[in-house]
């Protein structure tokens, strides 16, 4: 017995020392250190070392497969299972919640081979009762994931939840969420659409398989993607019924599908369906896609859908201050644009709003554009609000008014920048232009300038009332308090001008000129096309020379206006004079053979 004893030992030893294990005693007798080593074993080891060295964090990677085999424990024998026996042996052991925590670790790991083989093992076997495995819709859903994550199509899918019912087991929203995806991925319009009603009914009497809020954005992106658009605005109002909204992924599928389909009435009807929401469950597009469907809007002059993207920009500025990182500053081109849509269209709330989320954009920084300053004059008066456009004209004037800008002359010009107002001035005649100025003269201070008073006596001289207009400059100072500028002489000119009164005209010029005003070349241009129109030829020249000798040089349309009356009149020499002008500043006149044809039809038909 003792012999049997100690050759057991020895082999135990033989083992344990081929392991690289080594045994020490718990006796305190035997208690005893490293011993020293010998010196063929220290060669053994140094012939190993460069192996050893090269595979220090796993000693057994530069084992063969058979010594791997070998330096296992014996008590570790079911690491030496192959995976399908491995897996056999764990679906014996597992039960449900078992099984259940094991699919959770196994999905966060990506090991969805491995579920789905687990799953087929365990469903085939026997709980510890001896009854058959029985999934709950958990385990099955992962059951279902991996497979769809494998690359199972939405048809093997549908079957594998057919086959539910058999194990006792009803689908839920998330397991026909998986065809779902399986579906939008392949693209299976017609059959997601099937799916999602299917879902609609069954939800009527069991709640749990109702459609969510994914099952809504797969379908409705999925439509959208196909380009069935009336299809998906029904699923978008049944899905916001239901209280969820439209996710930014599939919005922005929306508007792509929209704007390439023209359909910019279906993107309005669901923006204002948005907005609607908006107390109950906010939604806020992407600053970048706002500003996209605002272009899109402006360019095909949907007001209404231009003015949506801009409240939502609006709503994104509220919470601009909090917002990180913080919000880019407003293009002021998109402003513009959409204060000339507003005029067009005659929409004051595109107006209002784009400039409130200008003047939210600049955060007091800097003031806006002249361009966007001019725009919103535009519109206020195109759509008849003359004494908003000259309130915005006064704050304007207090901007720019004294800049060092090189064209602050022409912003403020009633000939140039400032036309659209004077002619919105006399839209109905003497009523617009009558109404206008009682209304400047009883408006508040803050309204009444200079710019604006100009625009009236130009309107005046546009209708051919050289006694309104100078009534009007009368009152400059003596009702409004202001200064005439070199705008107000300007256009008295031209009002006198177009009436023949040429002698007035350049009384006018005279008077201002001996206050010390100095002349423009709009100045100029005035008293030259008032010689013109009473065939003064020399004047007009003469003008041409003091405009020379003022440092302006003759614009192609002042010297064509003079050779043509040249050329009616039979002036050669007053001609040949305007084409020296033309050589010396090298302006191409060009020929006047088409107006010709216009004046001498005769002569046209003699040849």
């Amino acid at each position: 017995m003792e012999l049997a004893a100690i050759l057991l030992f020895a082999r135990l030893r033989c083992c344990v020392r081929r392991s690289g294990f080594q045994s020490v005693s718990t006796f305190v007798h035997h208690r005893r250190g490293a011993p020293p080593e010998e010196p063929h074993v220290r060669r053994r080891h140094q012939s190993l070392s460069t192996t050893y060295e090269a595979n220090w964090r796993r000693p057994m990677a530069a084992a063969t497969p058979v010594e791997n085999v070998a330096q296992i424990p014996v008590s570790l024998g079911f690491l030496r299972l192959i995976p399908t026996e491995r897996m056999r042996l764990m679906a014996r052991t597992l039960d449900a919640k078992g099984l259940t925590d094991r699919f959770a670790g196994w999905m966060a790991e990506q090991r969805w081979a491995d579920v789905k083989q687990l799953f087929e093992f365990w469903i085939r076997g026997t709980d510890a009762n001896g009854k058959p495995n029985k999934p709950d819709v958990k385990v099955y859903n992962y059951y279902l994931q991996a497979n769809f994550l494998v690359g199972a199509s939405s048809s093997e899918l549908l079957d594998f939840v057919a086959q539910m019912d058999g194990f006792g087991v009803s689908p839920n929203t998330a397991s026909f969420n998986l065809v779902l995806r399986a579906m939008h991925q392949a693209g299976e319009t017609a059959a997601a659409e099937k799916l999602i009603e299917r879902m609609i009914q069954i939800g009527k009497d069991y709640k749990e398989a109702s459609p969510d809020e994914e099952s809504y954005k797969l379908i409705v992106s999925l439509l959208f993607s196909d380009n069935r658009i009336d299809s998906a605005v029904n699923y978008i109002d049944l899905s916001m019924k239901s209280g969820y909204m439209l996710s930014t992924n599939a919005f922005i599928v929306c508007v792509r599908s929209c704007v390439n389909n023209g359909r910019l009435d279906a993107l309005l009807s669901i923006m204002d369906r948005f907005k609607k929401m908006h107390k109950s469950k906010p939604f806020q597009p992407p600053w970048h896609v706002c500003t996209y469907i605002a272009d899109v809007a402006m360019q095909s002059d949907k007001s209404e859908l231009a003015y949506c993207a801009f409240e939502f920009m609006a709503k994104w500025m509220a919470g601009g201050e909090t917002t990180r990182p913080a919000l880019p500053s407003m293009d002021e081109g998109l402003v513009v644009s959409a204060l000339a849509t507003a005029g067009r269209m005659y929409n004051s709330k595109l107006l209002d709003c784009s400039w409130a989320v200008l003047k939210c954009s600049l955060r007091q920084h800097k003031a806006p554009a002249p361009e966007s300053y001019l725009g919103k004059i535009y519109a206020h008066a195109n759509m008849g609000n003359i004494l908003k456009a000259f309130s915005t004209l006064h704050e304007f004037e207090a901007v720019y008014g004294n800049s060092e800008r090189e064209d602050v002359e022409g912003l403020f010009s009633p000939f140039y920048s400032l036309n659209p107002l004077v002619i919105a001035c006399t839209k109905k005649g003497f009523t617009t232009l009558d109404a206008v100025f009682e209304g400047l003269y009883h408006a508040h201070p803050h309204i009444k300038s200079i710019a604006a008073v100009n625009c009236i006596i130009l309107g005046c001289a546009n209708m051919w009332d050289a006694d309104r207009a100078y009534r009007i400059f009368n009152s400059i100072d003596a009702t409004f308090g202001l200064t005439p500028n070199i705008d107000s002489y300007n256009a008295l000119i031209c009002a006198f001008g177009k009436l023949k009164k040429t002698d007035d005209a350049v009384k006018v010029f005279d008077q201002f000129v001996a206050l010390g005003v100095k002349p423009n070349i709009i100045t100029y241009s005035q008293l030259i096309d008032a010689h013109l129109i009473v065939h003064d030829l020399k004047a007009a020249l003469a003008t041409i020379n003091s405009m020379i000798g003022a440092g302006y040089e003759p614009s192609k349309e002042i010297l064509k206006k003079v050779r043509r009356r040249c050329i009616r009149e039979m002036d050669y020499k007053s001609d040949d004079q305007v084409d020296s002008l033309a050589r010396k500043f090298n302006i191409r006149m060009g020929t006047e053979v088409r107006r010709d044809m216009l004046f001498n039809p005769q002569s046209d038909k003699d040849e």
